[in-house]
Formats: structure tokens, sequence, C-alpha cells
């Protein structure tokens, strides 16, 4: 799966980590709702790290469509507010 981070690029996660990917969906999509600022930033960090950590970077020059896009690590829990509800992310 290829996964944007906005403002840092694309990786190629591997679908082993798919279903951790959307667990940490999950759990945003209640810290967003329960509007826990602490427990916003945990979350996204965990997810933005998971996608650095276990994906691959794609070359820069390689045009490539993203399966998935993830927020700035530096979005606000208001503009979060907005794209983690309902199923979040990732549906499923």
């Amino acid at each position: 799966m290829i996964v944007r981070i906005l403002t840092e690029g694309q990786f190629n996660l591997p679908g082993a980590f798919i279903d951790d990917l959307n667990e940490l969906d999950n759990q945003l999509v209640e810290v967003v709702a329960a509007e826990d600022q602490a427990a916003f930033e945990r979350q996204l960090k965990a997810m933005l790290d998971l996608v650095r950590e276990k994906g691959t970077p794609v070359p820069v020059d390689e045009i490539v469509e993203s399966d998935l896009v993830l927020p700035e690590p530096d979005i606000t829990l208001v503009e979060a507010e907005e794209l983690f509800v309902g199923e979040g992310l990732l549906p499923g």
C-alpha cells in the first residue's frame, strides 16, 4: 500500500501492517471525538511512525498514486476533527 504523509512524501507500507495502521486510525477517531489533545498527539505520532519505520520511502522521482494520505505531523486537533470521523481514514 502506498501511503503519503503530507509534507514528507510517500512510503510503500507492506500489507502485513495494514491492520496495525487501521487500529491506530480507529483509536485516533476516538481521541479526536473526545477532544483529548495529549492522546491525539501520541496516536498521530504512533501512526506516522509506523509508516516511517515499517514502510520504504518511494523515490521522489517515481510517480505513483497514493492509496492513503495521512495528515502532516503538525496538524491540529481542530483540523483533525474533519478527517478522523466515522470510520476514519481507513474504512473497515
